[in-house]
């Protein structure tokens, strides 16, 4: 079984996903510069497929395999979340 995104929403720090096996994931936007730094207008305009969520004027994709996985923009150096 795939487990795809069925809807997409963001708060004031966090990209939020519902997905089609009933759970509900979050990651924080500071995980991916291109949605922190982008309007709201352009955060929604996304496609959701059944591998993840693309955003074309951003240039953005994420996949539910990444984010299920703990993982952000992979152009950027990982923090150290041990602090």
């Amino acid at each position: 079984m795939t487990t795809s995104p069925e809807e997409v929403w963001f708060d004031e720090d966090n990209l939020w996903v519902n997905l089609s096996d009933g759970r509900t994931i979050g990651a924080p936007l500071a995980w991916f510069p291109r949605l922190l730094h982008a309007e709201q207008k352009a955060r929604d305009d996304f496609e959701l497929s059944v591998h993840g969520i693309h955003w074309d004027s951003l240039d953005e994709d994420i996949s539910i395999q990444g984010l299920l996985a703990g993982q952000g923009d992979q152009t950027h150096p990982k923090r150290d979340h041990a602090a």
